[in-house]
């Protein structure tokens, strides 16, 4: 099933924002893409979502700001070291021959340590965290949610397919019956072009005409399939992930109409 759920929220020390994607897939292949500081909260977040869901293709991301990141001050001791560390640098890169392209503020304002005050890459509290679990938990609750809501739809579909099915199969009986009186007078037709020919023996006859009744037949195919509508009505009435069983179902489907219109010698029928 695919789905879509998405949630902001704030905590102490922070603001967060919660993204969960999903499309259809054989078996649940997880993504997370959380900040490196998040690693504690990863194998939670995985244990949470095998634990709600089965199949599909999930994206889940996670975005963090803390608080007071936007008025940060500069670090004038950290700055000065790596000002430090950039001359010293660039001096050997001189001395070896080796030209370097300068140094923007921005990349220097980039470096983990010159800004004072928290930043995501910080580790975050206890609290924080807890937070974030509780956020998390809402997002995947609606995630799920969004999922159940596409799978009562296509239920409703499937459904849908499974009456025309069922109202196909009826008329096909009908169709069958009423080429009985067809099929009859192309056997006597038949008969009567070979007995002009050579003599017949009657009960060699009666053996081949059995057969033929025998083979022209779809009793069984059509019984077979109302046996497959009344399955899949059972399984789309069991809910959860179906998706394979519904398959083999559509397999039999066919293999039943094939049969049927092999054997049906009329048009209309087929």
């Amino acid at each position: 099933m695919t789905g879509f759920a998405s949630r902001d929220g704030r905590a102490a020390d922070g603001v967060f924002a919660w993204e969960i994607r999903g499309v259809n897939g054989r078996g649940l292949d997880l993504r997370l893409r959380l900040p490196e500081s998040m690693a504690a909260i990863e194998q939670p977040v995985r244990k949470a979502l095998g634990g709600r869901l089965s199949r599909g293709n999930v994206t889940v991301g996670l975005r963090l700001r803390r608080e007071g990141t936007a008025a940060a001050e500069v670090d004038p001791e950290a700055l000065s070291g790596l000002l430090s560390a950039v001359r010293h640098v660039e001096n050997a890169a001189k001395d070896a021959g080796i030209v370097l392209r300068g140094v923007s503020a921005a990349e220097l304002l980039s470096w983990k340590g010159v800004f004072g005050g928290s930043s995501v890459d910080d580790e975050p509290t206890k609290e924080f965290e807890a937070a974030l679990m509780a956020g998390f938990g809402e997002t995947l609750n609606a995630f799920v949610a969004s999922r159940a809501e596409e799978g009562r739809a296509l239920a409703e579909v499937l459904a849908g397919q499974l009456d025309r099915i069922e109202r196909l199969a009826g008329e096909a009986e009908r169709a069958a019956a009423e080429r009985t009186p067809t099929l009859a007078r192309r056997m006597r037709e038949h008969l009567a072009a070979i007995s002009a020919e050579t003599e017949l023996d009657p009960d060699r006859v009666a053996q081949e005409l059995a057969v033929l009744a025998v083979k022209a037949d779809v009793t069984e195919e059509i019984d077979r399939i109302r046996a497959h509508v009344a399955a899949a009505r059972a399984r789309l009435a069991e809910g959860g992930a179906v998706g394979r069983k519904l398959d083999f179902l559509t397999q039999e489907f066919n293999r039943e109409a094939n049969t049927l219109c092999s054997k049906s010698g009329d048009t209309a029928l087929t």
